[in-house]
């Protein structure tokens, strides 16, 4: 019984000082490392219990998910995320993965919360089972705009579009929300693409990841469109020339 005890305060030791460099890594608390190693470095997070992080008018929530919820998402989630090379991913930032649910910013409902600075994305593991895979890329490339402002000029991007149209001043200030594939796209891939510059080119780069024949196939009679995919890969190899498209 004696040694037991000593195990377990080792145990518990361990889990501790695990949970204190994890919040000072990334600065969300109740966290702790999930078991599945990851191909390409990526580290995988979960929350043991709620969170809520951030400032007032813009804080991040999420609720911890069961252990039988994350194991069967799991798969799927490495999946895709796998496609991006461990290089890859050290240019963008992106080195923790963070499991929740029922993910919110300012009790707004989200698919993800990129973080450059702590190069951590934190996902809602139930968010829209449909489009799920999806969003886990268009989640990505916020990573990779944040990282390369420069290089995704919301000006130039603009101008592909016709001239009468105009974007929101945010996301969350629309009503455009369908994530879609529209059928009459006029430049646009889904109704939340026509929400702002960043969420469009995130839309265009998903559906190039996750979607590449549906989305070529309406390029092939859209050339706004057209124009649109070719701008976000040429510059996704700009930062890695061997960034694999397939």
């Amino acid at each position: 019984m004696k040694y037991l005890k000593i195990i377990l305060s080792i145990l518990i030791f361990i889990s501790s000082a695990n949970a204190n460099t994890i919040f000072y890594l990334i600065k969300i608390p109740n966290l702790e490392i999930h078991g599945s190693k990851s191909v390409n470095g990526l580290k995988y997070l979960k929350a043991t219990r709620p969170f809520n992080v951030g400032i007032r008018d813009n804080n991040v929530s999420c609720f911890n998910s069961s252990e039988e919820d994350i194991e069967k998402k799991m798969p799927l989630i490495e999946k895709n995320l796998n496609k991006y090379s461990s290089i890859f991913a050290n240019k963008i930032n992106l080195k923790y993965i963070v499991l929740c649910e029922n993910l919110t910013v300012s009790q707004i409902n989200t698919a993800g919360v990129p973080n450059i600075k702590t190069k951590t994305l934190v996902i809602d593991i139930k968010f829209n089972k449909k489009h799920f895979e999806r969003v886990l890329h268009h989640e990505v490339f916020h990573m990779i705009n944040e990282s390369y402002k420069k290089k995704f000029s919301y000006d130039e991007w603009e101008n592909f579009n016709n001239s009468e149209f105009k974007y929101a001043e945010c996301s969350t200030c629309s009503d455009r929300l369908g994530l879609s594939l529209l059928e009459d796209n006029k430049g646009f891939v889904t109704e939340y693409s026509m929400t702002t510059p960043s969420e469009d080119m995130a839309e265009v780069f998903s559906f190039i990841i996750a979607n590449k024949e549906k989305i070529e196939s309406k390029a092939l009679i859209d050339p706004i469109l057209k124009k649109k995919i070719l701008f976000i890969k040429k510059n996704i190899l700009k930062i890695d020339e061997n960034f694999n498209f397939n």
